[in-house]
């Protein structure tokens, strides 16, 4: 039976109703955070709001306190289970790394088949234009993509997020491009809750102490409750309140969290600045992009990707092809580079510069070299695919004993995108 998306997931979300909704792996910190909300608002409704329901003219206009504080509440709820049950921007993540990215290092071989062949390499970042400026993005080993920019993993839901910001653990969810914003209302309308229920429990502090004509010492006897909730709503103010207060900076500036507590050091130019204006446009009046990812989903069998023929195989079909000709059979040199199981299609093309440099130093005049050997190299890219979607062109030529390489060849080994790789050395010489 086929599976899901959701079900063959390599990251650490959690997925209820059929992989409808998606939380981080902390999500049990939710009830912590449920509890945080209602449990005073219900306090509230039951020991302040319900005795000053007749404290205002006209007489039942103090419904209106206990309505409000019931439906601020609810929408309270509804943006936290916005921000945490739904994709906060995680990118789907590789079977295979990038094949085209790959390049080869003579300076780092590997002897294989009794001879050193060049190693591959793969470039660990590489350069994206933003805004006119060029910004360096990063290699992710685990989603096997280079990650895009303002894009970081999160090693709590292991997962590349989108205009990564923070995983929050009050909300049990990574904070990304597609709920940004309603982790936002969220918080500033926690705020504005603890500022009501304080609001309207020192009002009733106020009102017990017109009633008794007592102090508010007595009145605070009267109700307990009252201070109580004045404490909590205090404390959390500070809490919820800063909150608040800083990612409105953020917005304003363009920033995310991420970004301000590792670069802010740095003095970076912050090309993602658009004016403070516009920066609040971009995060509260743009549509939610779709999420890149369809958990539901069953999951397709990958196609069975090309594997490289074995040494055998190729020493037959050479030697076959051999005694057609009237030739006698050669051995053929394996040469194959492996590095994982994730990789089942490689290319095993030389490093022109260090075929060239072979043939040069063994000369025009001197004595032959094994010519199996170099019949293998030369027939290489015969025997086995490329990952490069250019089309390899043959230019090897022989004139007098000596191999030379074409013109066209050279010209194509240019590689004009920067790429910084994991351990940069000089080429073996």
């Amino acid at each position: 039976m086929a599976k899901r998306v959701y079900e063959v997931w390599k990251g650490s979300n959690k997925f209820i109703l059929g992989g409808r909704l998606i939380f981080g792996p902390d999500a049990r910190s939710l009830i912590v955070t449920l509890l945080l909300i209602i449990v005073p608002v219900v306090i509230f409704c039951v020991f302040v709001a319900r005795h000053l329901r007749h404290a205002f003219s006209p007489h039942n206009a103090g419904y209106a306190v206990l309505v409000v504080a019931i439906v601020f509440t609810i929408y309270v709820l509804v943006l936290l289970f916005l921000t945490s049950a739904r994709d906060p921007g995680v990118i789907p993540r590789n079977s295979h790394p990038p094949e085209e990215e790959f390049r080869y290092d003579t300076s780092m071989s590997a002897e294989i088949g009794g001879r050193q062949t060049p190693s591959l390499q793969f470039p660990r970042t590489k350069e994206v234009m933003v805004n006119g400026i060029p910004v360096r993005v990063k290699y992710c080993d685990t989603c096997m993509l280079y990650r895009p920019p303002r894009c970081s993993h999160c090693s709590i839901c292991n997962n590349c997020v989108e205009r990564f910001d923070h995983h929050c653990p009050w909300v049990g969810q990574c904070i990304g491009l597609r709920n940004y914003r309603y982790f936002f209302m969220f918080v500033s309308s926690s705020t504005l809750l603890c500022i009501y229920v304080f609001a309207m429990s020192a009002l009733y502090i106020k009102i017990l102490m017109d009633d008794y004509q007592s102090t508010v010492w007595r009145a605070m006897k009267e109700s307990p409750a009252s201070v109580i909730l004045m404490a909590y709503c205090f404390i959390s103010l500070w809490f919820v309140g800063g909150l608040t207060g800083f990612h409105l900076y953020l917005i304003g500036s363009n920033q995310t969290t991420y970004e301000n507590f590792r670069y802010r050091a740095d003095n970076r130019i912050n090309v993602y600045n658009l004016g403070c204006v516009d920066n609040f446009l971009e995060v509260f009046c743009t549509k939610v992009k779709p999420s890149k990812n369809n958990f539901r989903a069953f999951v397709q069998e990958e196609v069975p990707r090309p594997i490289l023929p074995s040494t055998r195989e190729a020493e037959a079909e050479a030697g076959a092809g051999a005694e057609d000709l009237g030739g006698d059979p050669r051995t053929k040199v394996e040469d194959d580079l492996e590095i994982g199981e994730d990789l089942l299609k490689i290319s095993q093309r030389r490093n022109i510069e260090e075929i060239d440099e072979d043939i040069r130093s063994r000369g025009s005049n001197g004595p032959p070299h094994n010519t199996s050997e170099m019949d293998s190299v030369l027939n290489s890219d015969h025997r086995a695919p490329t990952i490069r979607p250019d089309t390899r062109h043959s230019s090897w030529g022989r004139r007098s004993g000596s191999w030379e390489i074409a013109p066209e060849v050279l010209a194509n080994s240019n590689v004009t995108e920067s790429r910084s790789y994991v351990t940069p050395k000089e080429p073996r010489q």
